[in-house]
């Protein structure tokens, strides 16, 4: 795929953050999971349960520095499912760990507004970052891979497929492949300038706008 597609595709890209995350993310920027716990020194086996193995619950993490930062769950993974879709030899633990080095974004909104309204967040407060696709790929492109499917979810009766080569490199995703998602490797420390607005979102209600960038 070229870059010029994608873009005009996809002009904006979506990103689903905890509720008062905004300032945090202006100062370190959109953090993978193992970003995350690198900036924050979590080690040994707090570590190996946060980044390698299935989440249930929020995990709360915090630093003398830092502060607090919540680690979202990943929910939607089911373990025997996900055992059942991987190929290649991959392991679960590994593909925990394929993606949290991950920062994700929805290419539609649509896919958003679904995850909004999961059973297991549509109870809480979230913020919604809208970002401007043509300025991360500007600065980020060598480090985008493009997913053509929901990596994160394995609750479908029988769920797609996965490896590692589900996510590929923009020159390497194929035009017949749909876009599901995009992922920049390790981190945006720059998401602040790239960002359009945030808005803070309960389920599928839009709430208020929490900032918005200037022109």
């Amino acid at each position: 795929m070229k870059l010029e597609r994608l873009t005009s595709q996809y002009p904006t890209l979506y990103h689903m953050a905890e509720d008062e995350s905004w300032e945090s993310i202006r100062r370190l920027g959109l953090l993978s999971t193992s970003a995350l716990l690198d900036r924050f020194e979590v080690e040994g086996k707090e570590r190996l349960a946060i980044e390698s193995a299935r989440r249930p619950e929020i995990v709360r993490v915090e630093h003398p520095d830092h502060g607090v930062a919540l680690v979202r769950d990943n929910k939607p993974m089911q373990e025997k499912s996900l055992e059942r879709c991987l190929y290649g030899g991959m392991t679960p633990r590994e593909w925990y760990e394929h993606l949290n080095r991950r920062v994700f974004f929805w290419v539609e909104w649509k896919r958003l507004l679904k995850l909004l309204s999961a059973r297991a967040y549509k109870d809480r407060l979230h913020l919604v970052l809208e970002v401007d696709t043509a300025k991360l790929l500007e600065r980020h492109a060598g480090r985008v891979a493009l997913s053509p499917i929901n990596s994160g979810a394995t609750f479908a009766m029988s769920p797609a497929p996965r490896g590692s080569d589900t996510f590929r490199r923009i020159a390497d995703h194929s035009d017949d492949k749909p876009v599901v998602e995009l992922a920049v490797d390790y981190a945006v420390p720059d998401a602040a300038d790239l960002t359009i607005s945030v808005s803070r979102w309960h389920s599928t209600e839009r709430l208020e706008e929490v900032w918005r960038r200037s022109g």
